[in-house]
């Protein structure tokens, strides 16, 4: 019954994908393993429901929506998650002695033989893609820590003991909860830590309140609640993450910082920083995930178009001066350094960091923890660095006159400086310099590129669908007149793979400033930040707005993510 060609040739048979976009696919199956089918989902190339129609009609057997369709528990009983996992499949229902199970390929007959074996049914096979079946395995199986976020939050509102801790005995009652790794408040903190890893959640947010305790994960950069543990126990998951951060539970009126890591099913460590904020109702904790698997070391996947990309590196292949990346916090600044020195990253080069704190370790480069509580600040840091016969250094970030001056220092007598600074775009960064007490000339002579970045929300490719935009909409974002006919937007109508929201993922947007004769003689004359900005914009520098126009234009990005991540250039 199942279909004997490859699937790669039945899909391009079919027309619906071509030879370039198979080629992509067997690189994303390469690189990160799994079906074809699989790789073309995520990809998306193809649509999800798609894939599954075209299964179902290739192998002859009726399809299921695992979206919209909830398998019985009693059935989920019946397979273990290992099973699932190792065979792609997950059960759905049971009538009788018959199992009905959804596979990802129903043609391995033999795997139907060990489910019938395993599960003493007789199997009746219906078809699903492999993203959905992985998903249905995450969502409908439980942790190693035993339970659901849902039922552990029942059983703590149930719990006498959770919700009776305090300050005398909280200390205690955690130690022998811990050992036998059972308690409600253990399993709380097990499941929420592998759950936001799951989501790829950029931080957790744990909030305290008068009447409510509210947990909340950044995901693709915006919050959302996911859980409200009673507010009895607050002090006591308070107290939890301390013991597992090393931190001092008693001390309560402190602000504390930590961190943790902890190992994946899967088996990579993932780290997180952890801060501990004493609030009127309680201890805020806000934890950021550092996850290695999602840091992209890799220019080319940044965001970068090919224009901006081939002018940083060539400002990066410079034997001296200084590299600047400016933006918020949280704009992706840390990424596109590691990944810059990633790329310089060379056997014959002494390559050295000052950072606070740091956040990923890089191999082959030598990274120090700046402490300034001991005086062992930035500049410090620098000033050893240079007695060090340093080729590049990065400096976490240029805060005061004194880490600046000795920063150009280093930059101007031979060494490739990169760091960062808080300002709103590249032309600003010079004034922030000036502000500082940074000469002119200095500056003129010393940094050779400045880099403003962003981050954007990437519209789902699983929902993605075209959406009309009317012309005045267009024209209001800064889209020239004569354009406008021919621009297509398409915006996420919202699924499960993006929790509705119609975002997965992140695009970084980039404004690159060269110091080129123009922008040099108004920085001499102490031009101002509108100044500096015309004369680079005159040079060909392309705002953070026109970069994020590029995307939507390209369909990576919705229209209101233009206007949400960026300002107008007139503005």
């Amino acid at each position: 019954m199942g279909a004997r060609k490859p699937l790669a040739e039945l899909l391009v048979r079919e027309k619906l994908i071509n030879a370039v976009q198979l080629e992509e696919a067997k690189k994303e199956q390469k690189q990160h393993g799994g079906r074809l089918g699989s790789a073309l989902v995520k990809l998306g190339l193809v649509k999800d429901q798609q894939m599954t129609e075209f299964l179902s009609q290739q192998y002859g057997y009726p399809s299921i929506n695992l979206e919209e369709f909830e398998p019985d528990p009693d059935a989920i009983k019946i397979l273990s998650k290992n099973i699932c996992e190792k065979h792609m499949v997950i059960p759905v229902s049971r009538s009788g002695n018959t199992l009905v199970v959804a596979f990802a390929d129903p043609s391995d007959v033999f795997v139907r033989d060990d489910l019938m074996v395993i599960s003493r049914c007789k199997i009746e096979v219906v078809v699903a893609t492999e993203v959905a079946i992985q998903k249905a395995i995450e969502k409908y199986y439980l942790s190693p820590s035993t339970g659901s976020i849902q039922s552990i939050v029942t059983d703590l509102e149930n719990s006498e003991d959770a919700l009776t801790f305090n300050d005398a005995n909280q200390a205690q009652a955690l130690k022998g909860a811990g050992e036998a790794d059972q308690a409600p408040i253990i399993q709380f903190v097990n499941l929420m830590l592998g759950e936001a890893i799951k989501l790829k959640a950029s931080d957790i947010h744990i909030e305290p309140y008068e009447k409510r305790l509210r947990v909340r994960y950044r995901i693709d950069g915006n919050l959302y609640e996911k859980s409200q543990p009673p507010p009895g126990v607050g002090a006591a998951l308070s107290s939890r993450i301390k013991i597992m951060c090393k931190l001092d539970i008693s001390e309560r009126r402190k602000p504390q910082d930590g961190r943790l890591k902890v190992k994946t099913a899967q088996g990579d460590d993932v780290d997180f920083r952890v801060s501990v904020l004493p609030t009127i109702f309680g201890e805020k904790i806000v934890m950021r995930i550092l996850d290695k698997a999602n840091l992209k070391l890799d220019m080319t996947k940044l965001g970068f178009e090919n224009e901006e990309l081939a002018l940083f590196k060539n400002k990066l292949n410079e034997p001296q001066g200084m590299v600047l990346v400016t933006g918020p916090t949280g704009s992706g600044k840390t990424t596109t350094l590691y990944s810059a020195l990633s790329s310089l990253n060379d056997p014959t080069l002494n390559i050295s960091t000052a950072e606070d704190p740091i956040e990923f370790n890089l191999d082959g480069i030598n990274q120090v923890q700046v402490m300034p509580d001991i005086g062992f600040d930035f500049a410090t840091a620098l000033r050893s660095f240079l007695r060090q016969d340093p080729d590049i250094i990065l400096v976490g970030e240029i805060r005061d006159l004194e880490t600046a001056e000795v920063a150009f220092k280093a930059a101007s007598t031979g060494h490739l400086v990169l760091s960062t600074l808080h300002t709103n775009d590249a032309p600003a960064t010079i004034s922030r310099l000036l502000d500082m007490g940074i000469a002119g000339f200095l500056i003129c002579t010393t940094v050779s590129l400045v880099v403003a970045q962003r981050l954007a929300g990437k519209i789902c490719p699983n929902c993605k669908i075209e959406e009309k935009v009317s012309p005045e909409a267009l024209l209001s974002v800064g889209i020239p007149e004569s354009e406008i006919a021919g621009v297509k937007a398409f915006r996420g109508e919202g699924c499960t793979n993006c929790n509705g929201t119609g975002i997965k993922g992140r695009v970084a947007l980039y404004e690159l400033m060269t110091i080129n004769n123009e922008t040099r003689q108004v920085i001499m004359k102490a031009g101002t930040t509108v100044d500096i900005k015309e004369a680079a914009i005159r040079s060909g520098m392309k705002s953070l707005r026109q970069s994020a126009i590029v995307k939507f234009k390209q369909g990576v990005i919705p229209l209101e993510q233009v206007l949400y991540v960026t300002v107008k250039d007139s503005e």
